[in-house]
Parts: C-alpha cells; sequence; structure tokens
C-alpha cells in the first residue's frame, strides 16, 4: 500500500469509529508499527490543518480521533434540530413514582400496586434513563431489581432520594375526604 491509500484508510477508520481510536488499533489494523503509524497520523494533521479542511485530527492520550474545527460551531449549531423531548406518559410516571419510593423493587411489584402490566413503562424509563437494573433478585426466575438513576433525580430538581415527597396514606386520603364532606354538611345545616 503507497502513503495515500493508508492515509485514506486512517481517515476511514477514524470517522467510522467515532469515538478516540488508540494508535495501537490503527498500527494494527493497517500492519505498521506504532511510530509509522503516528508519524502518518501527524502528517495528516498537519495538511488538514494547513489546508483548513472542516475536520481536524484530534490527538487524546494515545488515541486520535476526527471532529470539527471549533471555529465552524456557529455554522453547525445553525443545523442542528432541537430533539424533540417527549413527556412521560401516566402509566409511564406511576410506574416511575412506585420505582422512585419503593426501590429496591421488582416488575411483578410494581404491576401489583398499578394492577396492570408496565413493561411498555419499564422498556421506557430504561430507554429514558431514568431507571436502571440494579441486579437480580436471588429466587426462581431471577427477577430483575429496578432504581431510579442520578437523570432521575436531575430531571425532577432533586438532590437524593431523600427530598422526595412524603407519600400520602390511602387511610389518610380517606380520612381527610371525610372530614372535607362532613365540614360541607355541617356548613350547610348551620
Amino acid at each position: 500500500m503507497d502513503k495515500k491509500e493508508i492515509k485514506a484508510i486512517i481517515e476511514a477508520l477514524l470517522f467510522t469509529w467515532g469515538d478516540p481510536l488508540e494508535i495501537s488499533d490503527i498500527s494494527s489494523v493497517l500492519d505498521l508499527s506504532k511510530k509509522e503509524a503516528k508519524e502518518i497520523i501527524d502528517e495528516m494533521k498537519d495538511e488538514f490543518n494547513y489546508n483548513m479542511r472542516g475536520l481536524q485530527i484530534i490527538k487524546i492520550n494515545d488515541s486520535y480521533q476526527i471532529g470539527t474545527r471549533s471555529e465552524h460551531y456557529k455554522w453547525i449549531k445553525k443545523l442542528k434540530r432541537p430533539k424533540k423531548e417527549r413527556s412521560l406518559s401516566n402509566a409511564a410516571l406511576e410506574t416511575l413514582s412506585i420505582i422512585a419510593y419503593k426501590q429496591p423493587v421488582i416488575k411483578s411489584e410494581i404491576e401489583t400496586i398499578r394492577g396492570v402490566k408496565c413493561d411498555t413503562a419499564i422498556y421506557t424509563l430504561l430507554d429514558k434513563e431514568m431507571i436502571e437494573e440494579r441486579g437480580r433478585l436471588d429466587r426462581v426466575g431471577k427477577p430483575i431489581i429496578y432504581g431510579t438513576t442520578d437523570k432521575f433525580l436531575k430531571t425532577f430538581g432533586l438532590e437524593n432520594l431523600d427530598r422526595l415527597p412524603p407519600l400520602i396514606d390511602e387511610l389518610e386520603i380517606e380520612d381527610k375526604i371525610k372530614e372535607d364532606v362532613f365540614k360541607e354538611e355541617v356548613s350547610e345545616e348551620g
């Protein structure tokens, strides 16, 4: 292979990998010594800079990565479309509340409290990184144990789980309703 082809392959590797790629991996793929690979990449960096290309090769410890130039940020930003955040459904919010207050908790406990299946809600919450798997329970079926994440705390503006609002007991709610009804009846009579 000639140097031009090696440079094209390195550029393709860095582009497709996305994350920093170690010099040892690059040299291994191309059957080059680390020193040879480093020299070629340094030459490529100089070429990219000399030609003022829109991309640059960035060195991070013993790794390299392709990235855009910081001076082009204001134009790149114009192209970026805001990611539409979908709010959580009522089912997902109910499931999240149960997990937040009962954690660590397994799916069957959540379903018992909600009275319905919660597979979709759990999948959504995992996808949005609001909950995470915390291991498996050591019993038949080895059910997954769920708990909330730091992203959950950040999203809801909580420093820690101790900052969750206190739960209202169902009996307290019933007593409150009875008390309110009694007050209305007394005020209507009086």
